[in-house]
């Protein structure tokens, strides 16, 4: 049976996550399916940033460091965003940025590596992975080349299916992310992570576009290190600091590569000699942004009001939802589904390639639907179950289905670009 406006907003009538879209500044007449890029506005947010601003700031001063909680602010957050990704407490701090952190955890993997196993001179990675990953990897092995260390490969795989003939014996660091930035396909971490330990190596996951949106058990699938971001499906702001997780058994022998007076044991005894803290909080390197990390307070505060189960079973509605009626709206249009339809194997994005994909998306957001366009030729769809309505995947499929059908698309206005897709 064809899907109907009535069967959605019954979809809608039984969503028990459906209160929780009023923790959240939307705009009015903007369907807003790009949250897997920059999250919306928590309605908390602005009231926290004034109070940061005028009362710890503005009053407090200096103080607040220590009467308003802002030193163990990275460590208070971690605990609570550890929640979401099967993290114990003292093992995540937010601080920095992504890129940042997984240059501190690469480099230290790949040091112990050293010691342990100096033949294992390989990064695997995916072609498709997303860039600073990537840069990241090239510019710290480009790094230890410089130093007098030996050559480093970086085997970059096209297809997850090639993961197994990449993992071989020589292989000393798995990169990857656990949600892919373009397709939405998932890993199973436990597996991955079970083969790469199979063949020596430890991995290294991303979790930029899988923290807030799929349930994620890094302890269960005993990962060895990860990182993340707070503004997509976190909901932390724009540029909102980042998160690393190391499990317990490499925290301690951790080498901190960014050896900042933050993370020294004893960072006010102004010593000339580093010695890093014990535990998790030997990873912070400078001075934290403490306006920024308190905001990323009020896009976690949201989560304790629901389950990751019961996000995951809406984001997989969600997104079955966006699927099922684009194949009936817009078929005979040249659009190509490259997110799987296995549930198992798909995050909370849909992405189709279509030959004029970015002008497309241009007039989408014309229209009042906000995706995202990444090369090459893909027009990106996310669907954050705190805030995105069933009736708001039905309207958005409306207006790309007019937009095909009418070729509105093709206007020199929508093929200009910006400095951001």
């Amino acid at each position: 049976m064809p899907i109907t406006l009535a069967s959605v907003q019954a979809q809608d009538a039984r969503d028990a996550l459906a209160p929780l879209r009023q923790e959240f500044n939307l705009p009015g007449g903007v369907i807003y399916l790009d949250g897997n890029s920059l999250g919306a506005q928590p309605k908390a947010a602005l009231a926290r940033a004034q109070q940061v601003v005028q009362q710890e700031w503005g009053v407090g001063l200096i103080r607040s460091w220590n009467t308003a909680g802002w030193f163990e602010l990275p460590q208070r957050l971690g605990n609570q965003l550890g929640q979401l990704v099967g993290a114990k407490d003292g093992e995540v701090v937010v601080t920095d940025t992504t890129s940042v952190n997984l240059f501190k955890v690469l480099a230290a993997a790949l040091r112990k590596q050293r010691a342990v196993a100096p033949h294992k001179r390989v990064i695997v990675s995916e072609r498709r992975n997303f860039p600073t990953d990537l840069y990241i990897a090239q510019g710290l092995t480009e790094q230890l080349q410089a130093h007098g260390a030996p050559a480093y490969e970086l085997r970059l795989i096209d297809s997850p299916e090639e993961l197994g003939h990449a993992l071989k014996d020589d292989v000393a660091v798995l990169m990857l992310t656990h949600v892919n930035y373009q397709t939405g396909y998932m890993y199973d971490m436990a597996a991955t992570t079970a083969l790469a330990h199979h063949h020596g190596a430890v991995t290294v996951w991303d979790l930029a576009h899988s923290a807030g949106a799929v349930p994620v058990d890094l302890n269960g699938a005993n990962a060895d290190y990860a990182v993340g971001c707070t503004y997509k499906y976190l909901n932390g702001g724009p540029g909102s600091p980042a998160f690393l997780w190391v499990h317990a058994r490499h925290q301690n022998s951790f080498w901190q590569p960014l050896s900042g007076w933050w993370g020294h044991a004893r960072p006010f005894a102004m010593e000339p000699g580093y010695e890093a803290k014990a535990g998790i909080s030997r990873y912070l390197c400078g001075t934290q942004p403490i306006t920024s990390l308190a905001m990323v307070e009020c896009g976690l505060d949201v989560f304790a009001k629901t389950s990751m189960a019961a996000l995951r079973d809406k984001s997989l509605a969600l997104t079955t939802l966006f699927m099922e009626l684009v194949q009936q709206e817009c078929a005979g249009h040249p659009l190509t589904l490259i997110t799987p339809t296995d549930p198992a194997r798909r995050g909370s994005q849909v992405s189709y390639e279509h030959p004029h994909g970015f002008a497309v998306v241009q007039a989408l957001i014309a229209r009042g639907v906000i995706p995202d366009y990444r090369e090459p030729r893909i027009m990106r769809f996310g669907f954050t179950p705190l805030y995105t309505s069933f009736e708001d995947v039905w309207n958005a499929v409306a207006i790309l289905k007019d937009i095909l059908d009418n070729g509105s698309w093709d206007q020199p206005q929508f093929h200009q670009r910006g400095a951001v897709t």
